[in-house]
């Protein structure tokens, strides 16, 4: 048991850390917009994590990397902005666990069409629900650059034109990972 909580620890640590680095090396992220928003492979290992050990697996994981975005260069308008956008949109990434089991369950029978089945289910839900964290923040802190088209197309287009390829991006790459390496990466 102990032994299994420093695992998770580690991993859960290692896991932010490639998350961030994933993230802001130049050659891996595209930044699109000055406020923030790149097109990047970041979230894979959240999901990952959440694969692995569950959504609270995988909401640690993601706390700890919007906490590390936190302290690297966030873009802060407003106390609760930066809670929306840089710790509930990160930790909320974890929800993507909430197919762990099912993903576990295909993985042992090597039902590698399930598996992708699943891991794309997981990669959307946890990439919708971190859209929907910025799209709401988005909304009400940065209404002000609207210039005069209606904020929710506004939020929408900005967080939509990062949040729809990163998410394409994170379930090819991931479905690829597990294509050949399910087991290994489950813990199975």
């Amino acid at each position: 048991m102990q032994q299994q909580r420093v695992l998770f620890l580690v991993e859960g640590a290692i896991f932010a850390a490639i998350a961030l680095l994933l993230d802001v090396l130049p050659f891996l992220s595209i930044k699109l917009w000055f406020q923030g928003g790149s097109i990047s492979f970041a979230m894979i290992p959240v999901i990952l994590m959440a694969f692995r050990w569950g959504v609270s697996g995988g909401m640690i994981t993601g706390l700890l990397f919007g906490f590390f975005q936190f302290f690297t260069g966030a873009f802060i308008v407003h106390p609760v902005q930066a809670f929306l956008d840089y710790i509930v949109a990160f930790a909320i990434i974890g929800v993507a666990g909430v197919v762990s089991s099912q993903l576990k369950a295909s993985a042992k029978n090597n039902n590698v069409k399930h598996v992708l089945m699943y891991v794309i289910i997981g990669t959307f839900i946890g990439s919708a629900l971190r859209f929907v964290t910025h799209f709401a923040a988005g909304m009400v802190f940065f209404g002000y650059l609207a210039e005069g088209q209606p904020v929710w197309i506004y939020s929408l287009l900005y967080n939509g034109g990062y949040m729809l390829p990163s998410f394409i991006a994170s379930a090819v790459v991931i479905s690829l990972l597990m294509s050949r390496r399910h087991k290994l990466l489950l813990r199975i």
